[in-house]
C-alpha cells in the first residue's frame, strides 16, 4: 500500500528543469528528508504533492482517501480571531458536533427515544473524531512549538512573523494527517522547541516528507533520504550520517564507471581508425555500430561540492590580540526599562570558541551586541582587549544597503578596488554573470548572507562575532563555513540554533536558562548530556535504606549509572577533540619550521611572516596542550573516583 506517488513526472519553470521523468513511492510510516542544494526544487516537489502545482507530464497523486497537511516555508496568516480560533479552524465540523451535543444535553430530560439515539450516535462520532481530547492536543502542541498558554487568547493581528510560523506548524500537526509535508519546520523554533518537535515526530503515527537544512534535526527524525539530483529522485535507506558516507561512495562508483567506459570508447575508436580500411574492416564496422548504440555515461558532477564552493578563508592578520579578548564583570544586558539579564560576568580569552544558546527572546543577540560594542550595557562595563580587530556578522544583515549593487557593497569597504576586480572577488562567493550588478533588494536570503560574509572577509579579523550565520545557507554552504572556521585561529563568538554547527565549531557555551547565564565547557551535545544527567538524577527517587552492605554496593540506580556514562563520554570526546587539534597544530608547526630552515633567498618579508606565524602556532599549541592536560586529568580523576 502507498500513500502518494510520482510516476515519470516532468516539471519545469521557464529555463529551469526541476523534474525529468522522476518516480517515487511514499508509503505509510515513511520518514523522509528531501535534500538538495538551494535551487534544485525541493519546495516545488512539496507543492506538487500538495496539489498547489501541476506537473507538465507524468503523474503525481495522493492515493485513496489519504489526508495531507502542508506546512509552507513562507507564512501569510490572515483572518480574524484568536490563536485558539486559528488552531481549531480545521476542526469546524468537530466544533459543530460539540455545540449540537451541548444543545441536546439541555433537553435530555424530556428527550424522545429518537433524540436519545441521535445523541448517542453523535457522541460516538464526536469520540471517533477526537473531540474529547482535541483541546488537550491543541494546548500541548502550543507549548511544543514555543507558544505559551497565554498566547491562545491573543489576536492573530498581534503575532510576529516568527510566532505566525510557529502557529502554522501547530495547525498542521494538530490535524494528524496521513501524510505531513513540512517545508523548513524548524524555522522560528528555538533549540528546546526543535527537540520537542523531534520527539513528537518520532511518535507520529503517519508519514512525513520534510525539507530542512538542519542536519541534526534530519538525523534525529528521518529514516531515509531522498536526494533531488538532475531532475531525479535518488533514494538512500539510511539516516543522515550513513547517507553522507553512501553518497560519496556512490559518486566514486559513478566516476569509476565513467572512466572505464571512456577508456573502452577510446580503445574502440582507435581500433576503428586503424582497421576501417584494412583486413579487419568488418570488425571495425561492427564495433562502430556497437559504439553508436552505446548509451554514453555523463561525467559525474558533485552538485553539493559545486554548491559549496564559497571562498571562505578567515585570516587573523598574524596578530591574535591580547590574552583577554572580552572582560565584562557584573554587567546587566538589555534595553532601558527592559533588562534581560543582570549582574552576569563574561570573560572571553584569546583563542576561545564560544557559542551562545538559549530560548527565543532570551537575549542571545543582545548579549552578543553588548560584548562586541554594538550596544551599551545597562550596568557595568565591557572591556575589549588590545589589538582586537573585530568582524561582526549581524543576523539581520543590516550592514547591507537595499539600493546598492553587490559591486557597490564591496566598494563601500574597499573603494580602491575596480569593478572588474570586485567581479572576480564576488565570483568566489557564487555571484556570476549579471549578479554583481543586481541590487541587494532583489537578493535571496542566501545571497545576502554570502554578500555579507564577502564584505567581512575583505580585511583580516582576529575576533569573529557571528549572529546566526547559517540562516539562509543550504547544507553545502554550511559545511563550507564550518570547514573555514575549523581552520580559523582567532577567537570565535557565535549565536546559532544549528546544533550540528555548534558541535563542530564551539568548545565552550554561554547558556541562557531560567533568567540566568551559565558557562559550560564543551559543545552543545556535551551540554545536553550534562543536562539530561542532571534531570535524571533529580527525578530519581530517594533510595530506600539498603537491607545489607552487599546489596547497597551492587544496586546503583540506573539513572546514576547513565549519568556517569554520559559524563565519561563527554570527557572522552573532549580529550579526543583536543588531541586531534594538537596533532593538527604540531603537523603545521613542523612544516612551517622546515620552511624556516630553508634558504629564504633574501625575501625578508616572507621570512618575518613565517616567523610570526611560527610564534602564533607555538603559542596556540601551548594553550591547547594545557587544555588537553586539564581535560585528561579530569577524565583520569573521574575514572579513579568510579
Amino acid at each position: 500500500m502507498s500513500l502518494a506517488q510520482f510516476a515519470d513526472a516532468h516539471f519545469s519553470y521557464p529555463g529551469t528543469e526541476i523534474l525529468a521523468g522522476a518516480s517515487l513511492l511514499i508509503r505509510p510510516g515513511d520518514r523522509l528528508a528531501l535534500l538538495g542544494p538551494n535551487g534544485t526544487g525541493k519546495s516545488t516537489v512539496l507543492k506538487l504533492l500538495a496539489g498547489e502545482l501541476q506537473v507538465d507530464s507524468g503523474d503525481v497523486r495522493i492515493l485513496g482517501r489519504q489526508t495531507v497537511a502542508y506546512l509552507r516555508q513562507s507564512h501569510q496568516l490572515g483572518g480574524e480571531g484568536t490563536v485558539l480560533d486559528a488552531l481549531l479552524e480545521p476542526f469546524a465540523h468537530v466544533q459543530a458536533m460539540h455545540e449540537e451535543l451541548q444543545r441536546l444535553e439541555t433537553r435530555l430530560a424530556e428527550a424522545s427515544e429518537t433524540d436519545l439515539k441521535h445523541y448517542g450516535d453523535l457522541q460516538e462520532r464526536y469520540r471517533l473524531e477526537g473531540g474529547y481530547d482535541l483541546e488537550t492536543r491543541v494546548r500541548e502542541l502550543t507549548e511544543d512549538v514555543g507558544l505559551s498558554q497565554a498566547d491562545l487568547g491573543r489576536s492573530l493581528a498581534t503575532l510576529s512573523g516568527g510566532e505566525r510560523g510557529r502557529l502554522e506548524l501547530a495547525k498542521v500537526l494538530v490535524r494528524q494527517p496521513d501524510l505531513l509535508l513540512l517545508d523548513e519546520p524548524t524555522n522560528h523554533l528555538d533549540l528546546a522547541a526543535m527537540e520537542r518537535l523531534e520527539e513528537r515526530l518520532g511518535e507520529y503515527p503517519g508519514a512525513f516528507v520534510l525539507v530542512s537544512h538542519d542536519r541534526a534535526f534530519i538525523q534525529r527524525t528521518c529514516r531515509a533520504i531522498i536526494e533531488l539530483e538532475d531532475g531525479q529522485f535518488v533514494q538512500y535507506s539510511f539516516a543522515y550520517d550513513k547517507y553522507v558516507v553512501e553518497r560519496d561512495a556512490r559518486l566514486e562508483r559513478a566516476r569509476v564507471e565513467y572512466q572505464r567506459q571512456k577508456e573502452h570508447v577510446e580503445k574502440t575508436e582507435d581500433f576503428i581508425r586503424r582497421n576501417l580500411a584494412g583486413q579487419k574492416t568488418k570488425q571495425a564496422q561492427s564495433r562502430r555500430r556497437m559504439l553508436e548504440k552505446l548509451e554514453r555515461l555523463e561525467r559525474p558532477e558533485d552538485n553539493w561540492q559545486m554548491a559549496g564552493r564559497i571562498a571562505l578563508n578567515f585570516q587573523t592578520g598574524g596578530d591574535l590580540g591580547g590574552k583577554e579578548i572580552v572582560r565584562a564583570p557584573g554587567i546587566s544586558v538589555g534595553y532601558p526599562g527592559r533588562p534581560i539579564v543582570t549582574d552576569v560576568t563574561v570573560n572571553i580569552f584569546r583563542g576561545d570558541r564560544v557559542g551562545i544558546v538559549g530560548p527565543n527572546g532570551c537575549g542571545k543577540s543582545t548579549l552578543l551586541k553588548t560584548l562586541v560594542g554594538e550596544l551599551a550595557p545597562l550596568a557595568g562595563m565591557v572591556e575589549r582587549g588590545a589589538a582586537v580587530r573585530l568582524g561582526y556578522f549581524d543576523q539581520k544583515l543590516s550592514s547591507l544597503c537595499e539600493d546598492r549593487t553587490a559591486i557597490e557593497e564591496i566598494q563601500s569597504v574597499r573603494s580602491d578596488l575596480s569593478p572588474e576586480v570586485v567581479r572576480q572577488y564576488l565570483a568566489k562567493f557564487r555571484f556570476f554573470g549579471d549578479d554583481p550588478f543586481r541590487t541587494v533588494r532583489g537578493f535571496s536570503g542566501g545571497e545576502r548572507s554570502r554578500l555579507a560574509l564577502a564584505k567581512m572577509l575583505l580585511f583580516p579579523r582576529n575576533v569573529l562575532a557571528l549572529d546566526e550565520p547559517t540562516n539562509h545557507l543550504d547544507i553545502p554552504a554550511r559545511e563550507t563555513l564550518e570547514h573555514a572556521l575549523d581552520g580559523y585561529e582567532g577567537t570565535l563568538i557565535v549565536v546559532s540554533p544549528d546544533r550540528y554547527f555548534l558541535d563542530r565549531v564551539c568548545r565552550r557555551l554561554l547558556v541562557f536558562e531560567n533568567g540566568t547565564l551559565e558557562a559550560h565547557l564543551g559543545n552543545y551535545s556535551d551540554w545536553r548530556e550534562y543536562r539530561k544527567g542532571q534531570a535524571a538524577t533529580q527525578a530519581a527517587p530517594e533510595p530506600a535504606p539498603p537491607p545489607s552492605i552487599t546489596q547497597s554496593a551492587t544496586e546503583m540506580t540506573r539513572a546514576a549509572k547513565k549519568d556517569r556514562e554520559r559524563t565519561q563520554r563527554r570527557l572522552e570526546r573532549m580529550v579526543e577533540s583536543l588531541e586531534a587539534e594538537v596533532s593538527r597544530i604540531e603537523t603545521e608547526l613542523s612544516s612551517l619550521r622546515a620552511q624556516l630552515a630553508t634558504d629564504h633567498g633574501g625575501d625578508w618579508q616572507k621570512l618575518h611572516a613565517l616567523a610570526d606565524r611560527e610564534r602564533e602556532l607555538a603559542e596556540l599549541l601551548g594553550r591547547r596542550m594545557a587544555d588537553w592536560e586539564k581535560a585528561s586529568a579530569a577524565l583520569q580523576r573521574f575514572q579513579e573516583d568510579g
